[in-house]
């Protein structure tokens, strides 16, 4: 990679937030690191790719798609599914598409095997990520190695880092000891807010201090997540994935054809285009989530699924939705 072609966060956010230009797509649930604060509730024992046709499938309705521009591969721990994910970076690379890594640097702790730097090269950025809970399982040195890695493979590296205690101020100066005083050049810290769902909700407790209608637009309410076994969401909330929150937010698929249905499906959803642009808050003005204005919600995805529960499982025809939603699309 180079320098031109590294994708920033916001860059990377400013695709994620446009309809048809990117997916997410759920490598695996597995993971060994076992940190306690996991929002999947990932495990070293848990699924993973076993329908590889599939899997192929999958990979051969994200491929053909004309406006997709950018895959974002993740879990679980990507780098512990090497058969799928080599096979996913590859033809992703065949067809052009820029591709964004999300992994723990798990594979670091023993150095680093040439088939995974040799995934790491058809990235333009990587996602890394580094916290108390993960220095459990990830020591500093390990860390070390796979952002100097990374850097060495051409891509961008995001550290994502938990604001909470004092870990901002330790990646900092991990990320120092990795890639020197110049580190700026080479990658940024993303401060993300520690997330309540799967094990996560032992660890962290979030306030609801947000009046409903002041909630912004839901950029990756625009971008699908898929993962490996066909469970597909409209958003970005892996507990969705795994059967949380409403129905209507996910589908499960068996074959390309059935993905593209359910993909056109969600796509054309006029809640999920309303929340995607002008955003929640403007919906507040149809009368069925009125007295959800007041409300205050720790999330965005809490008066998203406040929402939904008032809402038919079945789509229909919504003027009032379609009319909101349009109001997003024409500014």
């Amino acid at each position: 990679m180079t320098e031109a072609t590294r994708l920033s966060h916001a860059e990377i956010e400013a695709i994620r937030g446009s309809k048809g230009q990117s997916v997410l797509l759920f490598l695996t649930d597995r993971c060994p690191v076992g940190c306690a604060h996991c929002s999947v509730d990932s495990r070293r024992d848990s699924p993973t790719i076993t329908d590889f046709e599939l899997f192929e499938a999958i990979l051969d309705w994200i491929v053909a798609q004309p406006t997709m521009r950018l895959i974002g591969i993740s879990g679980g721990e990507p780098f512990v599914e090497r058969r799928g994910l080599e096979r996913a970076v590859q033809r992703f690379a065949e067809a052009g598409l820029r591709q964004v890594m999300f992994t723990s640097g798990v594979w670091a702790k023993q150095g680093v095997a040439p088939w995974i730097s040799a995934a790491l090269a058809h990235c333009e950025t990587v996602y890394l990520s580094t916290d108390a809970f993960h220095a459990r399982a990830i020591d500093d040195a390990s860390f070390v190695r796979a952002a100097r890695a990374i850097t060495d493979a051409g891509a961008w590296i995001i550290v994502q880092a938990l604001d909470h205690a004092d870990n901002l101020d330790r990646v900092a100066a991990l990320v120092r000891t990795a890639l020197g005083d110049g580190w700026e050049s080479l990658a940024e810290i993303n401060r993300i807010v520690p997330l309540t769902n799967g094990r996560g909700a032992s660890q962290f407790d979030r306030a609801a201090t947000t009046p409903g209608r002041d909630f912004g637009r839901c950029r990756l309410s625009a971008s699908p997540t898929i993962r490996y076994d066909g469970a597909v969401s409209g958003c970005c909330n892996e507990s969705v994935l795994r059967g949380g929150g409403p129905a209507r937010l996910r589908a499960r698929v068996r074959n390309r054809d059935e993905l593209a249905a359910a993909i056109d499906a969600l796509s054309a959803d006029p809640v999920l285009r309303a929340i995607a642009s002008p955003g929640l808050g403007l919906l507040t003005l149809d009368p069925r989530f009125a007295d959800l204005a007041d409300r205050r919600f720790a999330s965005d995805c809490d008066l998203c699924w406040a929402m939904f529960d008032r809402l038919p499982a079945e789509r229909a025809p919504e003027p009032l939705l379609e009319a909101i939603a349009a109001m997003g699309a024409a500014s």
